[in-house]
Formats: structure tokens, C-alpha cells, sequence
């Protein structure tokens, strides 16, 4: 690809064909940023991931790891990080959305995620010096702000009781406003006043985002946050 070209392809397979191969050997640094590991790497093939990223350490490669928060609502997009971060790799969260998803290798060459368009997702491939300088800059200006995984896993847990778990587990499991009351033993009124106290405490405009947090922060067990739509129907 010349220095000054720019590709466009439309799902992964395309991606794998045209342009693996700006990506397959980075010498000296391998990063990426997204809103969470499903962009770039598939539940079926993250332990050969995870294997590739050791390798390439190994072999003295930086490799730099970027996401939000929602990252750490899937129990095994987390438990692969913090096997990423024990390899050696470089890992943050982003409290902000990324406005761009980018995979690079040395700067020389990068991948820009687009949206989905007929069940497949479309990239742009470049190796643009302008381009990819001003990604660059993107980048290092949302990584300085974000926050090392292990310092963003170690933040203060909030207080809760044996009935708060009991609510964010209702919560997780998507069960109506009614339902979980009964589950739990207390009034519609009550339920609804302590889902308001537990937002408070974990910073959340919303109860997905409560759900959110309470996943990032392991307070839910091995259950996933509840989707918006769960939501929606539990209020």
C-alpha cells in the first residue's frame, strides 16, 4: 500500500484478506483503542490473542491497550485484560466514549473501525503520515487522561448490604420492579428507594449504568450488567 493510500473494506474477513499483513509484524509498539475487546477480537479467538500479544512482548514489542468502561461489564472481556496486563501489556480505561476505534502497528500502519452496515462492519485501512499523525494524537491525548486498569480495579468499593447485593442481583437479572420486591422481601416503594440509593453510590444517571458499575467492580458475582432493554421492561 502506498505511504498515501487509503482502503476501504467492509467486514472481517475482507479486513483479514487486504490487510492483515500491515499489522501481522510490528516491531517496536502494537496499539489499540476501543469501546470494548468485540471490535477487535473475538470471544472464539482471544486465547490465541492473548497468546500473539505475549509473544510480541516477548519479543520486546510495547503493546497498548485503550477502552471504556463498558469493557469491564463482560466478565470475560475482563478476566482477558487482566491476563493481557500480566503478560506485560499496557492497559486503561477511558471514563469518556472514544469517538474513533483504531488498531496500529508502529504508527507506520492503522485500522479505523466504521459502523455496521448490513451485519458487517466496515474499516479504513491507511497508511497516510497525516492520517495516522493525527490519530496519534488523539490517542496519546485520551491515554494520558485514562486510568490503569489494576489502579481502576483497586478504586473504592461502596458500601453495601446484604439487601443492596440482594438489589443489584434483581437489577443484573433484569426482574421487574414488582418481581424483585417480592424476591426480596420489601415494598415496590422500598425496592424503587434503594435502586435510587444504589445510583448514587455508584455514580450512575441510570440503572444501566448502575448495572454497569456494578459489574466493573465485580459486585454482582458472575452475572452481566442488565441490558437497556431489561431495563426498560423492569421499570
Amino acid at each position: 500500500m502506498a505511504d498515501d493510500r487509503v482502503l476501504k473494506v467492509r467486514g472481517e474477513r475482507e479486513l483479514a484478506v487486504r490487510a492483515a499483513h500491515l499489522l501481522a509484524d510490528p516491531r517496536t509498539e502494537f496499539a489499540c483503542a476501543a469501546r470494548d475487546l468485540n471490535t477487535w477480537s473475538w470471544p472464539q479467538v482471544r486465547d490465541g490473542v492473548a497468546q500473539q500479544m505475549r509473544d510480541r512482548m516477548l519479543a520486546g514489542v510495547v503493546v497498548r491497550k485503550l477502552y471504556t468502561s463498558a469493557a469491564l461489564a463482560d466478565e470475560q472481556q475482563r478476566r482477558h485484560l487482566q491476563e493481557l496486563e500480566r503478560y506485560g501489556a499496557q492497559v486503561r480505561i477511558s471514563a469518556a466514549e472514544l469517538p474513533h476505534e483504531l488498531i496500529v502497528a508502529d504508527w507506520r500502519a492503522m485500522v479505523l473501525a466504521g459502523p455496521m452496515v448490513g451485519g458487517d462492519r466496515e474499516f479504513t485501512v491507511t497508511t497516510s503520515p497525516s492520517l495516522l499523525d493525527g490519530m496519534r494524537t488523539f490517542f496519546e491525548a485520551t491515554w494520558q487522561m485514562a486510568v490503569p486498569l489494576a489502579d481502576y480495579l483497586r478504586q473504592d468499593l461502596p458500601h453495601l448490604d446484604a439487601e443492596g447485593r440482594r438489589v443489584l442481583r434483581a437489577l443484573a437479572d433484569g426482574l421487574t420492579d414488582q418481581a424483585a420486591a417480592r424476591q426480596i422481601g420489601v415494598s415496590v416503594r422500598t425496592y424503587r428507594r434503594r435502586v435510587a440509593e444504589l445510583m448514587r453510590s455508584l455514580a450512575s444517571a441510570s440503572r444501566f449504568q448502575a448495572g454497569v458499575r456494578a459489574g466493573e467492580l465485580g459486585l454482582v458475582g458472575g452475572r452481566r450488567p442488565p441490558t437497556p432493554d431489561q431495563l426498560g421492561r423492569a421499570q
